[in-house]
């Protein structure tokens, strides 16, 4: 009898391994995967890094050239810098494309005298503030007012829909890649709000299509900041908060506060307008992200996961989460969704 239950034992228990081992080894290739599949969306944020790091501030290194050049100057532009053609123009800047050693760059000129400070303030922010979130400088001339960056083909952010609709990038236009950008977008907030000089607010941000034109979208498809001409600095801690421009801004996208407060019974006047602080981008990010989530299967799973965070973002700035705490669930989100998008493959394996 005790032969007959140790037999039956022995039975089951090589009936049981099989599965067992195939639980394991399915569980193990769900990790596999998840961490491959998050090592290839951050690899190239590393190598955007490593490659900001290889070269010492005041120097660049610009497509296949292997050493660091520093950055152009006025001389060295005017004697090595073609114009191609015009591309492009803001209030601030006339921007053409531009060759420099076989390579394209972005070559941005005044466009008219007035405006030579914001054109000065955007300059000095370029040199300050360089970084993988930023656009790379490449040389500059004060004295004619020219700025000289890496060239980006696919433009400012507002050519996103147009360029993922081409056939050619049709894998791109997935929840995966345009959640992507969204977490590209709010880590520029974040690098802005706490960057080595303080905490800076994008005032160039009163409609959604202004917003869209101060990025660019690169061939990578990843988002830099291009225009950093409206950059005003908070200082909290010395009283000093800050106001987008001296004109009275309107409609649903910017603020709350950014709004005239005292109603249409008195005109607007600037000195009367309460100053804001950084919060401003906070209220902002749910719209942009809403758009650079774009129309495509999953993208309304991500809005679901991400419905409580953008919900705070509408509160009233004291309450406002941080650009910190939105990245920080941004990327929770992302590793969620992937997880959940591996672990059902694995279990029809079972």
């Amino acid at each position: 009898m005790e032969k007959k239950f140790h037999d039956m034992k022995t039975d089951l228990v090589q009936k049981l391994i099989p599965p067992i081992l195939f639980l394991l080894l399915a569980v193990l290739l769900v990790n596999m995967l998840l961490y491959q599949y998050l090592n290839n969306v951050y690899v190239s944020y590393g190598q955007a890094d490593s490659e900001h790091n290889l070269c010492p501030h005041g120097y660049f290194r610009l497509g296949t050239l292997k050493n660091c050049s520093p950055w152009l100057s006025c001389k060295a532009m005017k004697r090595e810098v073609r114009k191609l053609k015009h591309v492009g123009e803001g209030a601030v800047k006339r921007v053409f494309l531009s060759e420099w050693k076989e390579n394209k760059v972005a070559f941005s000129q005044l466009t008219v005298q007035e405006l030579r400070v914001d054109f000065l303030h955007g300059l000095q922010m370029l040199k300050s503030l360089q970084s993988k979130h930023v656009v790379k400088l490449l040389g500059y001339c004060e004295e004619d007012f020219v700025i000289l960056t890496e060239y980006h083909p696919f433009g400012s952010l507002k050519n996103l829909n147009e360029i993922l609709n081409l056939p050619k990038y049709k894998n791109y236009n997935t929840w995966q890649h345009r959640f992507m950008l969204a977490i590209d977008y709010v880590s520029i907030i974040h690098y802005l709000h706490n960057s080595p000089l303080g905490t800076f607010v994008m005032c160039d941000s009163n409609d959604l299509d202004k917003v869209l034109s101060q990025y660019l979208l690169t061939s990578d498809f990843h988002v830099i900041v291009n225009d950093l001409d409206a950059l005003p600095l908070v200082n909290k801690s010395a009283g000093e908060l800050i106001k987008c421009g001296h004109r009275e801004l309107q409609g649903e996208f910017v603020a709350p506060e950014q709004l005239w407060p005292y109603g249409k019974e008195m005109p607007f006047e600037d000195s009367l307008m309460p100053p804001y602080d950084e919060m401003t981008d906070i209220w902002k990010i749910p719209d942009i992200s809403n758009f650079l989530l774009g129309d495509v299967d999953g993208s309304d799973l991500v809005r679901f996961h991400l419905f409580n965070i953008h919900l705070a973002c509408k509160k009233s700035p004291a309450e406002r989460p941080s650009s910190q705490m939105i990245l920080d669930t941004y990327k929770k989100v992302l590793a969620s969704l992937v997880r959940e998008m591996v672990i059902p493959r694995t279990k029809d394996m079972l």
